[in-house]
């Protein structure tokens, strides 16, 4: 459930206290200690398979920690998640999405029976294409027994917020058009399975604590399984064990 208004408050000012010096001390330690401290990013990249990616060096994305945007944009997903309505076992959040057809829908319409519904949350991040590929051998593996769902939201890697270089030149989304246009780049990947876009309120983004991208096992209108928040820990590989338990 969500926090109370004071307390809610209460909890970003810590928050934001907490980012403040997370990226002040970054600044200091990158300047006085470069090499160290891009060993230790490395070390947890090689550990979700992010330093694997042969289109996309430590150089586009190291040099950015600790800048401005880097601050607003991990203080924003840290406030997000005070307010993440999720918990395993509980009550799936049923949130207004957008097909790319411009059709207005909910979550729960793309459940079929008791039969899981996997939603993958994303934006055009180099993790989530990075790995597009190993959740379309999910669908290729379980759509007998599974359904799936993309759900695309906000950008976490702008080209006018937090950007990369070396990434996809998308603008934060002004209007629900932008959004429904940057989704249409993942059918060029050929998703084999729906594709849907949060709200301009991006309720399903905020109500799943979804930014930048996270998977989830639905199952009767119940989360069955609650994957942690990306990059670092987005793994579709969790999400086939989950599916494997269930086919046997």
């Amino acid at each position: 459930m969500g926090l109370p208004l004071p307390g809610l408050w209460l909890k970003r000012l810590w928050v934001l206290f907490q980012v403040g010096l997370h990226v002040a001390m970054g600044k200091v330690l990158l300047t006085l200690f470069p090499r160290r401290v891009k060993q230790n990013i490395l070390a947890m990249s090689e550990k979700t398979g992010m330093a694997k990616n042969p289109h996309f060096s430590c150089e586009n994305w190291i040099p950015t920690f600790f800048s401005a945007q880097y601050f607003w944009f991990i203080l924003k997903v840290r406030w997000q998640r005070l307010e993440d309505m999720t918990e395993q076992g509980g009550l799936a959040p049923n949130c207004p999405v957008v097909r790319l057809s411009g059709q207005r829908c909910n979550i729960w319409d793309f459940m079929q029976g008791n039969r899981p519904l996997v939603l993958n949350f994303g934006s055009c991040t180099p993790s989530f294409i990075f790995k597009f590929d190993q959740f379309k051998r999910l669908i290729d593996d379980f759509s007998s027994i599974a359904d799936f769902l993309i759900i695309y939201i906000e950008e976490a890697h702008a080209s006018d917020g937090w950007a990369f270089k070396n990434n996809v030149d998308i603008k934060n989304h002004q209007h629900l058009q932008d959004r429904l246009r940057a989704a249409r780049l993942l059918l060029d990947r050929s998703p084999q399975c729906p594709v849907v876009v949060d709200t301009m309120k991006n309720q399903s983004s905020q109500l799943y604590a979804a930014l930048p991208e996270r998977l989830y096992v639905l199952q009767d209108g119940r989360i069955l399984y609650k994957g942690k928040p990306g990059p670092w820990n987005y793994r579709p590989e969790e999400v086939r064990a989950v599916l494997e338990k269930l086919h046997s």
